[in-house]
């Protein structure tokens, strides 16, 4: 079969197509004739070496398509499903098959395409995560920067649909019409000065009572600015920058702020509560609560595109590969 590998870090281009025995899944897992698999922007740090995994790898963490073979003790009636799943190791996804813990198998709604099912599942599993974590309540106001991005898309309207407000931030003129059209009540370009004295106008002087912040750097610094003093939460969950939001303790104890690390506490929820996460994440988008956004959809040759139209920060929605 064949399998993107990664052999040294660099830029898109190490992202090269390889031939590969087909693997053969063990006790209580199942092999995914992928028909899509997703990028994730993250996929592209660790590429770069940022974020370095012992080499080769094979990059992936996301597929859809039909249960073809079962490992001992695998739920049965996933043969032959339609399914999306998160791979084996969080790795081998962009491939033609592709293996899966049989849990983290889920079967897609009759209402979704794969295209869609994989677009929200993890996706909506995070963002459900994080919103908990957060405590997000309705009524009050959420700020999400890189509100256009795959993870941001899906923020900005399970904030929504919880009863939150929610301001977006985005780079570009044509991502803030996206963002409002998916909920946003108000729309910041974080590339303007003073974009963050624009978001606490637009809550009266207040300020928001919950941030989630995946860019960092001077965008991160700016979003905490944005917070309300007294008890404004800050969730810092990605550095799409290149470098984490810079914190100044003293301004943070003397402004009475909360800063947490979302997405960890995500992912050490228990598994079943994580299960739980993306079926919700894929009933929300199979009844319309979640739109679900596709930028652009390449050939598997064309892995190392797919990573460079992610770091062109151009795309709204997700990027995803076929196979």
């Amino acid at each position: 079969m064949r399998i993107v590998r990664v052999r040294a870090f660099g830029p898109p281009e190490v992202l090269r197509v390889e031939e590969s025995e087909t693997p053969r899944p063990g006790a209580g897992q199942v092999r995914v004739a992928v028909e899509v698999a997703g990028v994730g922007f993250g996929e592209t740090i660790v590429r770069s070496g940022r974020y370095p995994l012992p080499l080769p790898y094979e990059p992936g963490i996301e597929v859809g398509g039909r249960v073809v073979e079962l490992g001992a003790g695998a739920d049965p009636t996933l043969m032959g499903r339609r399914v999306v799943a998160t791979t084996l190791g969080n790795a081998g996804g962009y491939a033609e098959s592709a293996l899966a813990e049989a849990g983290f198998a889920f079967a897609v709604p009759d209402e979704l395409s794969l295209d869609q099912a994989i677009t929200v599942f993890q996706t909506g599993a995070v963002s459900l995560g994080m919103l908990s974590a957060m405590r997000v309540r309705a009524g009050e106001t959420v700020l999400v920067t890189a509100a256009a991005g795959r993870i941001g898309t899906v923020l900005v309207q399970l904030a929504r649909a919880a009863g939150a407000r929610v301001i977006g931030a985005v780079g570009s003129a044509d991502k803030a019409a996206i963002v409002r059209e998916l909920g946003a009540s108000f729309v910041a370009d974080y590339g303007s000065p003073g974009w963050s004295e624009q978001v606490r106008k637009a809550t009266e002087g207040r300020g928001v009572d919950v941030a989630l912040d995946a860019i960092g750097g001077t965008v991160g610094a700016q979003t905490l600015e944005a917070a309300a003093d007294g008890h404004g939460r800050i969730g810092l969950y990605g550095y799409a920058s290149g470098t984490w939001t810079p914190l100044d303790t003293p301004t943070v104890v003397r402004r009475g702020l909360t800063v947490s690390g979302p997405l960890s506490a995500t992912f050490a929820k228990p598994l079943d509560e994580q299960r739980a996460d993306a079926e919700e994440a894929l009933r929300a988008a199979a009844k319309g609560v979640v739109r679900t956004l596709v930028h652009a959809t390449l050939p598997l040759a064309d892995a190392a595109r797919a990573h460079a139209v992610l770091e062109s920060r151009e795309s709204v929605g997700a990027v995803l590969l076929k196979p």
